[in-house]
């Protein structure tokens, strides 16, 4: 029984679609005869178009209620599919207005938490802030309390150790800093500035050739020329001494044993250069005015200092110059 029910029921199905597309046309078809009707009525006279006073509509509008509830309410037969289609469509709207419904949701969901991170991250923070507060404010008790025990004298005895131990300690970091910024030079710097003095590219721009490629000098166009074999050590020492000038006393001794190149020469005029920055910037006592160093002319080494934001020139005299305090603001 249950498998012709299920053979059956297709046809059956196919059969109420069918009834009920009818009925709902029988339906269509009265209420366009009525309209009909209505339409086909002569069109009120002009007492009738009147406005009615307020309690006439009342009584119209009552009387028409009164006919509707007294009218049996439209119901389909028994077998029409019509309730399980609207129940479908009521169901298919409930269905994605919960679905919107999910999905907005969860953007809310998900900004609550992000913002929970957010808080939770800023607490951390803040409690991170607190112990360090916390411990400084007892270290800063624990000192006031020894200071308290200790006289005058012993306070400013042991200030003055402290001071002679950072000024210790800065003697060190600059004798170190000092060491590191000359083994740059030395090694890495010196030979790019060379080539960059006598005519070849800017600091940076080659990096990959020898000191001993300087010997050949540079092209026009800034490329190092082939070298020559037999290369006139004289015709190069005077190159040298054109470019950098006669080497310093302390340097005389190396020159004449083993004779200067190009880097070596670059490397002592950095270093001079620097050396009297640092003096310059030393001996002011804080008068920016009074930092300025005379150079005899702009090198290699003075462009490199500039271009690196180290140095700057006097903004009325170009062969001036004077370290950046990189506590201000650099000059206009």
């Amino acid at each position: 029984m249950e498998d012709a029910f299920d053979s059956e029921s297709p046809e059956l199905h196919e059969s109420q679609v069918r009834d009920t597309i009818a009925e709902l046309e029988d339906r269509i078809r009265e209420h366009e005869v009525a309209l009909a009707k209505l339409r086909a009525q002569p069109p009120p006279s002009r007492k009738a178009q009147q406005p009615a006073s307020p309690v006439a509509s009342l009584e119209v509008m009552t009387e028409a209620y009164d006919n509707l509830a007294a009218q049996a309410p439209y119901l389909p037969f028994p077998d029409s599919v019509l309730p399980a289609l609207l129940a479908l469509q009521k169901t298919h709207e409930t269905v994605e207005d919960t679905r919107a419904h999910l999905t907005m949701h969860a953007d809310l969901v998900e900004q609550a938490k992000k913002r929970l991170r957010a808080e939770q991250t800023g607490l951390k923070d803040n409690q991170a802030l607190n112990q360090s507060l916390q411990r400084r404010i007892r270290t800063l008790k624990d000192d006031i309390a020894n200071q308290m025990e200790l006289s005058p004298d012993d306070v400013a005895r042991e200030r003055i150790s402290e001071l002679k131990q950072k000024s210790k300690s800065y003697d060190r970091e600059t004798s170190k800093l000092l060491r590191s910024m000359k083994k740059f030079i030395d090694e890495h710097l010196a030979a790019m500035l060379a080539a960059e003095e006598m005519g070849g590219p800017v600091v940076g721009d080659m990096v990959d050739f020898e000191t001993d490629d300087l010997a050949a000098g540079f092209n026009a166009q800034g490329r190092l020329k082939k070298a020559k074999d037999g290369t006139n050590q004289d015709k190069r020492q005077r190159r040298i001494d054109e470019i950098w000038g006669q080497p310093q006393e302390d340097e005389s001794r190396d020159a004449a044993t083993s004779g200067r190149d190009e880097a070596t020469a670059a490397a002592a005029d950095m270093r001079e250069l620097t050396e009297a920055l640092l003096n310059g910037l030393a001996q002011s006592e804080g008068d920016y005015s009074a930092a300025y160093v005379q150079i005899p002319r702009e090198t290699a080494a003075a462009r490199f200092l500039i271009r690196s934001k180290v140095a700057q020139f006097h903004p009325k005299d170009a062969m001036r110059l004077r370290l950046i305090d990189f506590g201000r603001e650099l000059d206009d």
